[in-house]
């Protein structure tokens, strides 16, 4: 792979992965609204923010974002042709080496 394909592969698992259900059982993105995190209602209702926080993941912002944060949707589908909701399911896709 060239150094552009692999920054565009590692960016792509970094921002799929803020989505994405953690070994704990968190979305970085829902960060600390223990609402989102936990109430069977929300929690599998992914939010589409304008900006995410820089250490943590969390999502910032507007939160009804269908612009380039919509397309992490598009780039899950494109990459592995199925949605997957896990980061254990994205080590089983081949999207991560391994859980981090």
């Amino acid at each position: 792979m060239t150094q552009v394909t692999e920054i565009a592969a590692d960016l792509r698992r970094r921002l799929i992965s803020l989505f994405l259900v953690d070994p704990d059982g968190r979305r970085p993105c829902f960060g600390w609204v223990e609402r989102l995190q936990t109430d069977p209602a929300w929690k599998d209702n992914l939010l589409f923010n304008e900006y995410f926080h820089g250490d943590n993941g969390a999502g910032l912002g507007a939160s009804h974002q269908t612009g380039w944060t919509g397309l992490v949707a598009d780039m899950i589908i494109r990459s592995h042709g199925r949605h997957v909701s896990t980061i254990g399911e994205m080590v089983e896709a081949g999207m991560l080496d391994t859980v981090q």
